[in-house]
């Protein structure tokens, strides 16, 4: 086991200051192991709802005669299938005194974070809870933890092929029934095929009209399919910045599939070797090194863009926060170097420092605001948040 001290901290301390805090991420990606850990270290009473467990989901037949004489902290597990709790937990988090917290476990669709919002306003804090990043399993794991990704079912499983396996049958499952769960009525067969050809576009900007073409259906069905995807944490879209720079700038999304490992399943990549000599490797280096990176600075989706010309000007990732700027490049190479594409983003950005994040092993100065980190040092070598 990987302890996620840092993720159940946070848990913990938003349980002190709201009444419900909620725990987003995708399925399997160790929402429930993280409950049972707070649960574990709670001083009180605890009590878990499992709403995938029959008699869990009897015993919350009237949801408020069940859950009103509970004290301590109550932990709703699944809650995407009973959204119809939340008005019930809202009355009991009003009592006063406050005699239970609650925590509620979830996937991210659109739909969950709709009602909890609206009905738990003031009430409710989100937490997103992700897969193993760097800073959780060491940078001597950096190798495997960018080929079989973040689950832990994957990144912990006994062998390279019982990994890849565990990738495949989740991708299976989720298409067949996980999106159902959060409200997709999209064929699996058909978002089966949508992800698996998404994946062959990892890294590169949105262009929903190829899509479309090539999968037969329309531009508005190609960003519904995409908004199901990004809603279930297994995608991501990166938005554009626009400058104010004289220039012709890309105003589409680049998308991603979040975590590498599912990425190399949809590839059909089973191994180190299937990886290097992949068409896809430096996109697949790009969209594993941008997910440690904001990972480690603690970024969110709002302070995280791209920004590329039609001339072929662009950064991979600009992170913003307050007055800083940063700029960074993910470069599949051992001998990084300053180039005419970074030295305009800086100079149209006004970035404050760049970094170059390179597969050799050494860090050093490329120019006077931008410095080539190897990404095994990546922890090490860039300032955290």
């Amino acid at each position: 086991m990987i302890d996620r001290e840092q993720h159940r901290e946070r848990v913990v301390a938003l349980l002190r200051d709201f009444p419900v805090v909620a725990i987003l991420g995708a399925r399997q990606v160790g929402k429930s192991t993280l409950a049972l850990q707070i649960m574990a270290s709670h001083r009180g009473p605890a009590e878990r709802f499992d709403l995938e467990d029959p008699a869990d989901l009897a015993r919350l037949g009237d949801a408020r005669l069940a859950l009103a004489p509970l004290r301590g902290l109550v932990v709703l597990d699944e809650v995407q299938r009973r959204a119809d709790l939340f008005p019930v937990v809202r009355v009991l988090a009003d009592r006063r005194p406050r005699l239970a917290r609650f925590l509620v476990l979830g996937s991210a669709s659109p739909e969950l974070l709709r009602q909890a919002s609206e009905t738990l306003a003031g009430r409710i804090a989100f937490h997103t809870l992700e897969g193993f990043d760097l800073g959780e399993t060491g940078t001597p794991t950096l190798d495997r933890l960018w080929l079989r990704g973040g689950f832990p079912g994957s990144f912990l499983a006994r062998s390279g092929a019982a990994s890849f396996e565990w990738r495949r049958q989740f991708i299976r499952t989720f298409v067949e029934r996980d999106l159902a769960l959060l409200g997709s009525r999209v064929a699996a067969t058909t978002m089966s095929r949508f992800w698996a050809m998404l994946a062959h576009y990892h890294a590169q900007v949105l262009n929903a009209s190829e899509l479309a073409r090539a999968f037969g259906v329309t531009d508005k069905t190609v960003r519904h399919y995409l908004d199901l995807l990004a809603g279930a944490l297994v995608v991501r879209t990166l938005r554009p910045w626009h400058a104010n720079v004289g220039k012709r700038q890309v105003k589409a999304p680049k998308v991603y599939v979040r975590d590498s490992g599912l990425l190399h399943g949809l590839l059909d990549i089973r191994e180190a070797r299937d990886l290097d000599r992949h068409p896809k490797v430096g996109a697949s280096w790009e969209g594993f090194l941008l997910q440690q990176i904001t990972r480690h600075l603690g970024a969110t989706e709002d302070e995280c863009y791209f920004w590329a010309t039609h001339s072929g000007a662009e950064l991979d990732l600009m992170w913003m926060r307050g007055r800083r700027r940063w700029g960074f490049e993910f470069k599949r190479t051992s001998a990084p170097a300053m180039t005419r594409s970074l030295a305009a983003a800086i100079e149209a950005l006004g970035l404050e420092r760049a970094f170059i994040i390179h597969a050799g092993d050494r860090t050093f100065p490329v120019h006077d605001r931008v410095t080539a980190v190897p990404a095994a040092r990546l922890l090490v070598d860039i300032p955290p948040r």
